[in-house]
């Protein structure tokens, strides 16, 4: 797969010869197998070694669920707000403790327990 450098104006034209997009590297790539002739203004200096960096997640503030009725955040009573935004559901040796000293571990553990004796 080749990357290409295609200006936001020239996407269809790039499209309609065959070119797709990498969202993970929010890039154009001409597909294994397809000749890049068409594509020569587009190539980057770096030529077939150019490879653009997987987007990063920008960071933000957590997203806070919004009771549409009453327009109030609804935040539950365990919320912990991660910095670095992690999966809490995943290991994270960061939030671990964060998540430990905060009872949202217990109450996650003691929600998957109920949740297993109910199968």
């Amino acid at each position: 797969m080749m990357f290409l450098k295609v200006p936001f104006a020239e996407k269809d034209e790039a499209k309609a010869l065959g070119a797709r997009w990498n969202s993970e590297r929010k890039s154009w790539y001409v597909p294994d197998g397809k000749s890049t002739e068409a594509f020569a203004r587009w190539l980057p200096p770096g030529g077939a070694d150019f490879v653009p960096a997987i987007a990063a997640v920008t960071p933000r503030s957590h997203p806070v669920t919004v009771d549409s009725y009453a327009g109030k955040p609804v935040v539950g009573k365990y919320f912990v707000d991660l910095q670095h935004l992690c999966n809490p559901f995943a290991a994270c040796d960061h939030c671990a403790p964060r998540l430990q000293e905060s009872g949202w571990q217990a109450a996650h553990d003691e929600a998957g327990q109920l949740l297993s004796a109910v199968r």
